[in-house]
């Protein structure tokens, strides 16, 4: 069964750092692109950050540019997003979604499996 499973997420005070992870079971992330995003209550989910398959291209929406670092290693079969610097208005629940696609990623395409989510939350 494929799967997809975020870890890391937490509360923290403004300023500080987290590393999400999303492992995947029951497929190889090696022919897939990965995405984060977030939902914050009462918000729609926005794209946060992707990763191409090999890992050689990385898009960042505005608002993370900077800030988040996303990274992958298909050994472990593990996608990560460094956050630093965090805000409050990051918080929300991060999801990672794959994207079976080479070469590339995008924020804005249709990814076919999802993870439950992560929370991040900001506050002093």
């Amino acid at each position: 069964q494929e799967q997809l499973a975020e870890s890391g997420g937490g509360l923290v005070q403004p300023g500080s750092s987290l590393r999400l992870s999303c492992a995947a079971s029951g497929f190889s992330l090696d022919y897939y692109a990965i995405g984060w995003f977030r939902q914050a209550p009462g918000k729609e989910r926005e794209g946060v950050s992707c990763i191409s398959n090999s890992g050689r291209t990385t898009l960042y929406a505005d608002a993370v540019k900077g800030r988040f670092t996303i990274s992958r290693d298909n050994a472990k079969n593990t996608v990560y997003l460094q956050m630093n610097s965090l805000k409050p208005g990051d918080t929300a629940v991060y999801y990672c979604a794959a994207d079976r696609i080479r070469g590339a990623c995008g924020l804005g395409r249709t990814y076919g499996y999802w993870g439950q989510g992560t929370q991040v939350t900001v506050s002093s």
